[in-house]
């Protein structure tokens, strides 16, 4: 089992945009990959209104140690003021593939 690494999930409105944010954040090695998804549908409550959208969708894998770096990068960059990013534990998976992740991310941010 494995506690180090995790799924980070980051949305926007804008595809190219979250293609370019999360490519610059695998050349920074704060990822070690990222799967880009577009368009997703997302329905969410905002100022006191349902909301439904169209939106891109994208999934890194890196180390828990460094989703407080990709946070602030996010709050900083993202155009949303709120913008989604959530991270859930990599519980276990291919052993080669899991120290790939390792061995592509920075120790530190």
């Amino acid at each position: 089992m494995t506690s180090d690494l995790c799924e980070v999930v980051i949305t926007a409105a804008d595809a190219e945009w979250l293609t370019r944010f999360t490519g610059r954040l695998v050349a920074d090695r704060l990822a070690a990959a990222v799967h880009n998804l577009a368009p997703i549908s997302s329905t969410y409550w905002w100022e006191g209104e349902v909301q439904e959208r169209h939106e891109a969708r994208a999934m890194l894998h890196t180390r828990v140690t460094l989703v407080p770096a990709i946070v602030e990068r996010a709050n900083r960059d993202h155009p949303y003021r709120v913008p989604c990013v959530v991270a859930t534990p990599l519980i276990t998976g291919n052993p080669e593939y899991l120290d790939w992740i390792r061995a592509e991310t920075a120790d530190t941010p």
